[in-house]
């Protein structure tokens, strides 16, 4: 007797199956939500929605858990892109440093005319401009170019693909 195979569907390059990406995009949106509430909405137990995402924590999928705050709220009115001139592409620890300031949200090392571009969110324009002289003071740094945002549209982090 002659059976039809049953249909395997492919994984997900990233290694993640559907239900993990549906998890991961409804934490995304809200990172509070019960394993019950996610459980009602991938149509798994609250325990079972539990081992899920402890196996995506585990496996650094899911790196923190953290609260997204109001910039204008909290008084950091100015959201701006600079964009940094270096001397070559290493990283001068001084440059590394700026992590710990609390305007800077994101540094990224890019290609193109700036080495670097940091997001960073101050309190105006007094503020935007002492940081760029503090920018500007570290040994390496070429120049600096910065772009304030009038308004923002979408923020977000990365989201999982969900398949069609």
């Amino acid at each position: 007797m002659k059976t039809n195979p049953i249909r395997q569907k492919e994984p997900h390059l990233s290694g993640l199956d559907r239900t993990d990406r549906m998890l991961l995009r409804l934490l995304a949106e809200r990172a509070d939500r019960s394993y019950a509430e996610l459980s009602k909405l991938v149509h798994l137990s609250a325990p079972a929605v539990h081992e899920r995402v402890k196996r995506l924590r585990r496996d650094g999928v899911i790196q923190a858990t953290v609260a997204k705050l109001d910039g204008e709220k909290i008084g950091c009115m100015l959201l701006s892109f600079i964009h940094v001139a270096t001397e070559g592409w290493s990283m001068t620890k001084p440059i590394l440093e700026l992590k710990a300031l609390a305007d800077v949200e994101e540094i990224h090392t890019v290609t193109g005319d700036a080495g670097l571009i940091l997001k960073v969110r101050t309190s105006g324009p007094a503020s935007l401009e002492k940081l760029l002289s503090r920018i500007q003071e570290i040994q390496g740094v070429r120049s600096t170019q910065s772009y304030v945002a009038l308004g923002t549209y979408l923020e977000r982090g990365p989201m999982p693909e969900m398949p069609e």
